[in-house]
């Protein structure tokens, strides 16, 4: 059998003291259809995130629009706020697994998300996770864009009154909310263009005065509704019994969907650890304790509305426009508006920016990537995802999580039980390498794909019944069910019909010559 030929001395890869792999310092790959400046190996350098700067990440993409209507989205569907914060709780314990899983190959490799998913998909298959991932993040940035366009209706309806407010409908809603979304969304595409360092000393003061208006939120909920004891009143409630269980599972699949994108792409920011104790340790510090605290704060306040308006308001743009007071509603609106800029250009454009890279390295930049996921936001119709929370958490964050949840059981199960974290780095950027398998494609990545999402999503009711009627239980615990499968069927393909050439490179991966570390 004819092996296959080794990488150039000069790009070879160097395996360091801690166990993480660069390329030579001051050494990159030449730009090619595999290749270009946003999808280089992070050199050693410049792999400066600590603890810290993981921890900070969190908070910054936790304290946020859509992680507050996610938790008061399940008050509104019925829970009290026990029930409510159990299952965010338990959903971001679990999410927090393969987070820190998928992010070990970043932190080892210096590689981005589409890079690493060459390594189970092939370089050509790898474009599937990868735009798949893009479009989720597309869906996600509209629907921060829309919460942020209304936040620029009420703020100018306040200035304007009757006239901004009254205005004329189109397509449902009033021709000044279309146009607030329309400023909005200009806005962020001009950080974009004004640049990416911009947006990060943004980060630093967006989600701290979040959490502080969340605070200020809570406290003036409180004192509307009488004091803690009525708004977190639990006559009402489900119960713990069948109707809530009923409630429970679907619900917890929407929270866990709702970080199923950063599972597969956390690696486009832990490519800069400084260690992998450090991606590990920041990540578990700052991904359930700003979500269990910013959704107990979410969840109290929606409770609140519930007896002070009649009515569960799960949007915080309808909760401080019942506000009287100018001064507050001014801030409100203004902290709304920061932290949804911040958490939406941070969570929703650096993925597919990197994505697009990798299908057209030649075509797209990550600044041109960026800008296309901006367009495309506005086609999903966030407006849809956002009028009925069912739609929003079982339909957007059930279906999509679980697709996503396929993903990450390949990735999991190539990376970790196939290759054991053995990786040849070079080899993910050039052709005919051991991640070609079939002109660039992995069937057996493809069939694991195709099998998980099927078991997944075949059952879910998208409002005309289920699909595929016999899967239909399945449908509560789809992201379990897709990555469990995924994982699965991967593995078993891979150990016992691996690939040739892949085989032969697993034999020697082991005794693989690399350049002493530095």
């Amino acid at each position: 059998m004819s092996h296959s030929p080794p990488a150039p001395e000069s790009t070879s890869q160097v395996v360091h003291p801690d166990g993480r792999v660069s390329m030579p310092e001051g050494t990159t790959l030449p730009d090619g259809p595999f290749v270009n400046d946003d999808l280089q190996p992070v050199p050693m350098s410049k792999r400066t995130w600590g603890t810290g700067s993981f921890t900070a990440l969190w908070v910054s993409m936790s304290v946020s629009i859509p992680a507050w209507t996610l938790a008061s989205g399940l008050i509104a569907a019925g829970m009290d706020w026990r029930q409510a914060m159990v299952t965010i709780v338990l959903g971001n314990l679990i999410v927090l697994l393969p987070m820190v899983l998928t992010g070990h190959a970043g932190a080892k490799y210096g590689i981005p998300f589409p890079v690493f998913a060459r390594s189970s998909f092939g370089l050509r298959g790898a474009n599937l996770p990868a735009l798949l991932r893009g479009a989720v993040a597309c869906g996600w940035f509209g629907i921060q864009t829309w919460v942020g366009g209304q936040g620029v209706y009420v703020l100018a309806g306040r200035l304007f009154g009757d006239s901004w407010t009254g205005a004329a409908a189109i397509g449902g809603y009033a021709w000044t909310l279309w146009l607030s979304f329309g400023l909005f969304w200009l806005v962020q595409v001009a950080i974009i263009l004004w640049g990416m360092e911009g947006v990060r000393r943004l980060q630093v003061w967006a989600a701290p005065l979040m959490a502080v208006g969340g605070v200020a939120l809570l406290v003036w909920m409180a004192y509307e509704a009488g004091g803690f004891g009525p708004m977190l009143s639990t006559e009402d409630g489900l119960g713990w019994g069948p109707s809530f269980w009923v409630l429970f599972f679907p619900s917890l699949m929407g929270v866990i969907g709702y970080w199923a994108t950063l599972t597969l792409n956390i690696s486009d920011f832990t490519r800069f650890a400084s260690s992998q104790r450090s991606q590990v340790l920041g990540q578990s510090l700052g991904l359930p304790t700003t979500m269990t605290l910013f959704s107990l704060i979410a969840v109290m306040v929606t409770a609140g509305t519930s007896v002070v308006y009649g009515e569960a308001l799960w949007n915080p743009i309808d909760v401080v426009n019942q506000m009287g007071s100018g001064i507050g509603l001014l801030f409100a609106i203004f902290v709304v508006l920061l932290a949804t800029v911040s958490t939406n250009i941070a969570a929703n454009l650096v993925g597919p920016a990197y994505d697009l890279a990798n299908l057209k390295p030649n075509w797209f930049s990550f600044r041109v990537g960026a800008i296309t996921t901006s367009f495309l936001g506005v086609m999903i119709f966030p407006w849809k995802l956002m009028e009925d929370e069912n739609v929003y958490i079982f339909s957007w964050l059930g279906t999509v999580g679980s697709l996503l949840g396929a993903v990450a059981g390949i990735l999991l199960a190539d990376y970790w039980l196939l290759r054991r974290t053995r990786v040849n780095l070079p080899a993910l950027y050039t052709r005919d390498s051991e991640y070609w398998y079939s002109r660039g494609w992995n069937w057996r990545a493809l069939v694991a794909f195709g099998v998980g999402a099927l078991l997944a999503v075949g059952g879910a009711d998208l409002g005309s019944g289920p699909l595929i009627g016999f899967l239909a239980p399945l449908a509560d615990y789809g992201w379990v069910v897709a990555l469990l499968t995924a994982l699965l069927l991967h593995w078993g393909l891979g150990r016992f019909v691996p690939d040739r050439r892949q085989h032969e490179a697993d034999l020697t991966a082991a005794g693989r010559p690399t350049e002493p570390a530095a």
